[in-house]
């Protein structure tokens, strides 16, 4: 029986989160370029985001919600991350 590894899995993820995060970023530039209140809002609430998950990612980590070995730690960070960015990614497209 072969053992899948890992850190493969976890580098494709990775790969995805960036091209979706890429989006996500496109989406939010042509919101910007827009300008208007709509723009100031977008800037605000990215702001916002930037603070929260520089806060709750390595409280998750510290107390053990992310995993207990490293594969299993990165993995649920990007899982964390990339519900975030899919939900970015929903709102922007939103008509």
């Amino acid at each position: 029986m072969t053992r899948k590894d890992p850190w493969t899995s976890l580098a494709f993820d990775t790969w995805a989160l960036g091209i979706e995060a890429s989006s996500v970023i496109g989406l939010r530039m042509l919101k910007l370029a827009a300008g208007g209140a709509e723009a100031q809002s977008e800037a605000q609430l990215m702001i916002g985001e930037k603070v929260a998950a520089g806060m709750a990612l390595p409280m998750l980590a510290m107390t053990g919600q992310l995993g207990a070995s490293p594969p299993a730690i990165a993995k649920g960070a990007l899982k964390h991350l990339r519900g975030k960015v899919r939900a970015n990614r929903r709102r922007l497209t939103r008509l």
